[in-house]
């Protein structure tokens, strides 16, 4: 969401396609989804909305989730309704929030550290540039701290995390190709509508779910778009 940002204040003119990235509307970088109206079109993942649905599966997962971390990068507006989703949605769930707010990836171990010391039952870990960029280290600081994980993107489980629950990424780059084959051939962006994704998928890591101890729940299993073994 920054770089979409970032792009969209450069230019009014040069058509942009985002392939992910939060509410465009409430960010103001349209005027509505159906009608964008100005540059940008393409796609967005709405992360935001996602946060209650991930405390969900967790709470299937764990029953006496009691104590959830979370990661918060700071420096992303993203995080702005991302973290007051995730709030409402533990609030409602009676479960109690332990945040770290990353300025740093060099701070990953300080927020691990706080993590045990504050006895977290899981970790919340929402999209995010740095965290995807580092996700290998926080699904092993993860494993080292005994603490179950919901990313965001599927990558993520496939390097080590023991869940995701997202929108895939991959699929949406193919997606907003098609965009930019309309603009190139003459469509305006404004007039394109911003797709929502179509397709959430639960992706389940059972090596790490081994290594931590943790039986999935059969149900959860049989959700699951893909388990890997």
């Amino acid at each position: 969401m920054p770089a979409n940002l970032a792009i969209a204040k450069a230019t009014s003119t040069l058509p942009i396609v985002t392939a992910s990235g939060a509410d465009p509307v409430g960010f103001g970088l349209v005027k509505s989804l159906s009608h964008p109206g100005g540059n940008v079109t393409g796609l967005t993942n709405f992360a935001e909305e996602l946060a209650s649905k991930q405390i969900d599966l967790m709470r299937e997962l764990l029953p006496g989730l009691a104590r959830l971390a979370a990661l918060v990068n700071v420096a992303n507006p993203l995080h702005v309704p991302q973290w007051r989703e995730t709030q409402a949605a533990a609030t409602q769930a009676a479960i109690a929030l332990v945040p770290f707010e990353l300025r740093s990836a060099d701070q990953l171990e300080e927020a691990f550290a706080k993590f045990s010391r504050e006895r977290a039952d899981a970790l919340l870990i929402p999209p995010d540039v740095t965290f995807t960029t580092h996700r290998r280290r926080i699904a092993n600081l993860a494993l080292g701290a005994r603490l179950p994980t919901t990313f965001f993107i599927r990558q993520s489980t496939e390097d080590g995390g023991l869940m995701s629950y997202g929108p895939n990424p991959v699929e949406n780059y193919r997606r907003a190709a098609t965009y930019v084959d309309k603009i190139l051939k003459g469509a305006r962006p404004g007039d394109l509508p911003i797709e929502r994704p179509t397709k959430i998928e639960l992706v389940i890591n059972l090596k790490t779910a081994k290594a931590l101890g943790i039986e999935i729940p059969p149900s959860l299993l049989a959700r699951a778009d893909e388990v890997i073994e």
